[in-house]
């Protein structure tokens, strides 16, 4: 109870300071006057326009990305595991390429709506092959194979694009934290909140599965069943959140490592809660480094979010590796 207090107190004091901070200078005392209803009309497009949404997409994100991320090392009990390995982000790459190679002037909503619906396709694959391949490795494989061949197909869409469209895309693949703001924000929370609330249901599920397929067999678990639905939901998350912020890599692999350190535990009703919390710090956390450069003057834009992410998720790959070859 103290760690879950701990870290919630942390995603909130890093969700204020994002919004109370930012590239552009703009006082504490207008900020909390902007919040509380007040300020002037540059304030509230500041606040309530630019850094609120993006404060509110990073929390989600990451929590989403994070909660994905165990639930994939849990189904195929793999540390390295996460939840671009499946294809799903390459497949939403595919349907922001489409657009943003073939069209030209492509708006956000089209991008997102493209990058969906190539996710999707991805669920859907990725569902078919679990209803044939038996082992969990064996879909591990198969969702590797499958991300090859969705990157080698974006990889071709680039090679007979326009200058101005590899140049979209290049920017799309960058990431950002600030592509869901009004309707499409509420419409994204939603999209992941419904998830969210299925998660402490499975969280038994997941401790058996942990087990291996046997054990989970010996307790009445339908494994192929409870596999596939746990796939889609991962799917589910994955997909509207690459829709929205582009491809963000490592949070959903290195958080739950973190997560397990942090409980102290292997039981995932303890571990789901912590890995929301500290899967939305630690987007907050990143969100808030994109914006340093700016907020010191030292580059008039913010870094893009992928050159961020790999600080974090890098690390902790590289550390995996030295263990297992001790």
């Amino acid at each position: 109870m103290l760690r879950t207090l701990t870290l919630t107190c942390c995603v909130v004091l890093l969700f204020a300071l994002n919004i109370l901070s930012g590239p552009t200078p703009l006082p504490w005392s207008e900020a909390v006057d902007t919040l509380c209803g007040g300020g002037s009309e540059t304030a509230r497009f500041i606040i309530l326009d630019s850094r609120l949404p993006a404060a509110w997409t990073a929390l989600l994100s990451g929590a989403a990305l994070a909660v994905g991320g165990l639930v994939m090392q849990t189904l195929f009990r793999n540390p390295l595991a996460d939840p671009s390995i499946l294809g799903i982000s390459a497949g939403a790459g595919l349907g922001a390429a489409v657009i943003l190679l073939t069209a030209a002037g492509a708006t956000l909503l089209a991008t997102a709506s493209a990058a969906m619906a190539g996710a999707m396709l991805a669920i859907f694959l990725l569902t078919a092959a679990s209803a044939w391949v038996r082992s969990a490795s064996a879909l591990l494989v198969v969702g590797v194979m499958l991300s090859c061949l969705l990157g080698s197909i974006t990889s071709l869409l680039n090679f007979f694009a326009t200058d101005e469209g590899v140049r979209s895309f290049v920017i799309w693949g960058l990431g950002n934290f600030s592509g869901a703001y009004g309707h499409r924000l509420a419409v994204y929370a939603a999209s992941v909140m419904l998830p969210f609330l299925a998660l402490p249901f499975a969280a038994q599920t997941l401790d058996a599965l942990l087990l291996g397929d046997d054990y989970a067999r010996s307790v009445g678990i339908d494994v192929r069943l409870h596999r596939t639905l746990l796939l889609l939901l991962v799917g589910w998350l994955t997909a509207v959140t690459t829709a929205v912020c582009g491809p963000v890599a490592f949070i959903g692999l290195a958080v739950p490592h973190a997560a397990r350190r942090v409980a102290s535990t292997a039981l995932h009703r303890r571990l789901i809660p912590c890995t929301l919390l500290l899967g939305s710090a630690t987007a907050l956390a990143c969100l808030f480094v994109t914006r340093l450069p700016a907020m010191l003057h030292i580059s008039p834009s913010v870094m893009p979010l992928a050159a961020i992410t790999p600080l974090i998720g890098a690390p902790v790959v590289i550390v995996l590796l030295l263990r297992g070859n001790r």
